[in-house]
C-alpha cells in the first residue's frame, strides 16, 4: 500500500466499536475480528480506548491521530442550556453580556414572595415607585448600573416545567431559606431541582431579623445537602437577608452578579431570535397574552413568532411595567398580543418569516406526533435497549417512602448497588417521605428519571401528570423487591461480558495435503468436543502459535458440526497451514454472559 492510499482518521480517547467501524466505512464484524486477533474481546456496543482503536485503524489502512479536546464539562456532555447552544453558532465579536435571569425557589412560607416584592419595590429599573402597574410574571431591576431579570414565578414546579420542555428558564437559582426554620422538605426538593438542571445556586438566608434566627444551624443543614457555604471552604454563596426589614438586598444582588460573571452569560442582539414562554393566558378583552423571556436576538412589533404550536404576528408588545414598547433585546421580559392560541409555560419561541411558514412547521410537528406512538420516557424494562443504543449511561431515580426509617435504608442500598459497578452510574435525584406528588413527576419528566415509591401512593394529580408526560412510577410494599428490580435494571443496563469458554482439545497425529486448504491436520479429540463454529488455538511446546477460525471439520469424507472425545477427525484452519505432529489444538467459543 502506498502512502497515498493511507487515510488519516481522527479518533477520540474512547470510541464505540460500531462508531469506529462507521468512521472507517468498514463492517463492525471486520473490526471485531481485528480486535480479537490482537487479543481484545469487544462487542459491537463496547467502547475501546484510543491505543486499541489505533491498532485496528492501522491494520485497516488508516493513519490514526488523537482528537485534541479540552476536558468536557457537565454542560458539554448534554446538559447545555439552550442559550449556550444557540450562541455557539454566533460570532464571538457579536456577543454581548446580557442580564442574568434569576428565579427563586424554596420552602413554603420561607419568604420567596416577600423577597421578590422587597427587591421589586427597592430597585425597579426606571425607578418606578409603588410597585408594578401590571404584573406579567417577570421584571428587571438595576444594581450599580447593571440589570438583573427576575422570573416572578416562585415554585420549583414552574421552574422545572420549563426544563421539561427543553428550556433553561433561569441562569441562576436563588434558594430562599428561613434562618429560623433551616432546611425543610421543600428546600431539599428545590435544591435537587436546581442541581438536576445544573443551574448555580445562591442561598438567600431570609428572616435574619427574627430573634429565633439561627444562621449557623441553617448553614450546617445546607452543608448536609451539598450546599457548603463559601466561608466553610465550599462553593455556595450564602447571603443573610431580611425581606421585611429590606436588609442584605444589595449583597444578594452583588452575589448574583458575581455568579453571572463567572458564567459569562452572553447573547447576540442581532442574532437568531429565540426565548422561553414564562406564562400565557386568554384575556377576554385582548385575546392571548403571553409573557416571553427573550434570550437572544431582538424582537419587534410586527414579527411573526412560533411558540410551541401557537403562532401569530405580534400586534402589541409591553415591558414588565405594562408600558407599550416597539422592540426588546436579550434577557428582556415582555408581554405580547397576537398569538392564535395559548402556549405552555416553558415552550421555546422563535421568530419565523411568515404565518404561512409557522403553520407549515406546526403541521409537521402534529404529523410527527401522530406517527409516534406514546411511550414512557424511561422504564426499568427499556433502559437496557437505550444503553445499547448509546442513549443512557445513568439510572436516575426519585425515591419516596412512608417514613424516614424506610427511606434511609432504601437509598443506602440503592447507592451501594451503584458503587458495585462503575459503567452505569446511579443518581438519586431526590429522596423524601410522603406520597408521590406532581412535583416529583415533573422532576422525573425533566430529568428522564424513574419514580419509585415504597409504602406510599401517588396522588391523582401526580398520576395524571405521569400519564401525560410518560413518566414511569413504580410502587412497592416489600423493600427487597424494590432493590431486586433496580439491581436487575442495573445488570441489564450493563453490557454482557464476552467470556471465552474452552469446549475441547485435540492432538495432531498426521498432516495431509488437500487441494482446498493446502494442508489439514488428522487429529484425535482427547477432551470435550471440537465444534465447527468454534475457534482453534494451536499450541506447540506450551506456546500459542496461532489462533483463528476453522475452515473445515470432517469425519472421514463427511463435513460435520462437531466431533466428540475419543473420535478422529480432519481439521483445516482458514489462515494457518504449518501444522506439526504433536500440536495441541484447543477449541473455544466466545459467549455473552450477563453480569
Amino acid at each position: 500500500m502506498s502512502d497515498n492510499d493511507i487515510k488519516k482518521i481522527i479518533l477520540p480517547y474512547s470510541i464505540g466499536v460500531r462508531e469506529l467501524a462507521e468512521k472507517m466505512d468498514a463492517s463492525p464484524i471486520q473490526v471485531i475480528k481485528v480486535l480479537m486477533a490482537n487479543g481484545v474481546m469487544a462487542s459491537i456496543n463496547q467502547n475501546v480506548d484510543f491505543d486499541t482503536a489505533a491498532v485496528v485503524a492501522s491494520e485497516l489502512g488508516f493513519e490514526p491521530e488523537l482528537l485534541q479536546i479540552e476536558e468536557e464539562t457537565p454542560e458539554e456532555k448534554g446538559e447545555i442550556p439552550l442559550w449556550r447552544r444557540v450562541i455557539a453558532d454566533e460570532k464571538e465579536e457579536d456577543l454581548q453580556a446580557r442580564p442574568p435571569v434569576v428565579t427563586m425557589l424554596g420552602h413554603v412560607d420561607h419568604g420567596k414572595t416577600s423577597l421578590l416584592d422587597a427587591i421589586r419595590k427597592t430597585n425597579v429599573a426606571g425607578g418606578e415607585e409603588g410597585g408594578i402597574t401590571q404584573h406579567i410574571g417577570a421584571y428587571q431591576i438595576e444594581h450599580n448600573g447593571r440589570k438583573i431579570t427576575f422570573l416572578d414565578t416562585p415554585g420549583h414546579a414552574a421552574f422545572t416545567s420549563m426544563r421539561a420542555r427543553g428550556a433553561q428558564g433561569a441562569d441562576i437559582v436563588v434558594l430562599v431559606v428561613a434562618a429560623d426554620d433551616g432546611v425543610m422538605p421543600q428546600t431539599r426538593e428545590a435544591a435537587n431541582h436546581a442541581k438536576a438542571a445544573r443551574v448555580p445556586i445562591v442561598v438567600a438566608l431570609n428572616k435574619m431579623d427574627l430573634p429565633s434566627a439561627n444562621p449557623e444551624m441553617a448553614k450546617k443543614q445546607l452543608a448536609e445537602i451539598d450546599l457548603v457555604p463559601d466561608e466553610w471552604d465550599g462553593d455556595t454563596i450564602i447571603v443573610p437577608v431580611s425581606a421585611t426589614k429590606m436588609q442584605g438586598l444589595d449583597d444578594l444582588m452583588e452575589a448574583i452578579l458575581l455568579v453571572a460573571d463567572n458564567k459569562e452569560i452572553k447573547a447576540n442582539p442581532k442574532g437568531e431570535v429565540f426565548g422561553t414562554v414564562v406564562e400565557a393566558e386568554l384575556d377576554k378583552f385582548r385575546g392571548t397574552m403571553a409573557t416571553l423571556l427573550l434570550q437572544n436576538g431582538t424582537i419587534e412589533v410586527g414579527d411573526t413568532i412560533l411558540a410551541g404550536k401557537a403562532h401569530g404576528r405580534i400586534k402589541a408588545m409591553f415591558d414588565f411595567r405594562g408600558k407599550p414598547i416597539k422592540k426588546a433585546g436579550p434577557s428582556t421580559p415582555i408581554a405580547v398580543m397576537g398569538l392564535n392560541d395559548v402556549p405552555r409555560a416553558g415552550d421555546i419561541f422563535r421568530v419565523v418569516e411568515s404565518e404561512k411558514e409557522a403553520r407549515a412547521i406546526v403541521e409537521d410537528i402534529e404529523a410527527n406526533e401522530e406517527q409516534q406512538s406514546f411511550a414512557p420516557r424511561a422504564t426499568l424494562e427499556d433502559l437496557f435497549e437505550r444503553l445499547q443504543a448509546g442513549e443512557e449511561q445513568e439510572l436516575r431515580l426519585i425515591v419516596k417512602a412512608d417514613v424516614q426509617g424506610s427511606l434511609e435504608p432504601i437509598v443506602n442500598s440503592l447507592k451501594e448497588l451503584g458503587e458495585k459497578q462503575s459503567e452505569v452510574s446511579m443518581n438519586v435525584l431526590h429522596q423524601e417521605t410522603g406520597n408521590i406528588t406532581e412535583s416529583d413527576v415533573m422532576l422525573a419528566a425533566a430529568s428522564d428519571a424513574i419514580v419509585i415509591g415504597f409504602a406510599v401512593d401517588a396522588d391523582n394529580a401526580a398520576k395524571r401528570l405521569a400519564e401525560t408526560e410518560g413518566v414511569s412510577v413504580r410502587l412497592y410494599t416489600i423493600i427487597y423487591r424494590l432493590i431486586e428490580d433496580v439491581e436487575k435494571a442495573l445488570k441489564g443496563m450493563l453490557e454482557p461480558e464476552l467470556v471465552e469458554r474452552t469446549v475441547g482439545s485435540a492432538k495432531v497425529l498426521a498432516i495431509f495435503a488437500v487441494s482446498r486448504f493446502k494442508v489439514a491436520a488428522g487429529c484425535r479429540v482427547i477432551d470435550g468436543e471440537i465444534r465447527r463454529n468454534g475457534k482453534i488455538r494451536v499450541i506447540r511446546n506450551k506456546n500459542v502459535v496461532f489462533e483463528g477460525e476453522i475452515g473445515s471439520l470432517k469425519r472421514g469424507k463427511d463435513d460435520v458440526r462437531e466431533v466428540r472425545e475419543g473420535f478422529e477427525c480432519g481439521i483445516a484452519l482458514k489462515q494457518f497451514h504449518e501444522f506439526e505432529e504433536g500440536d495441541l489444538l484447543e477449541c473455544f467459543v466466545i459467549e455473552e454472559q450477563s453480569r
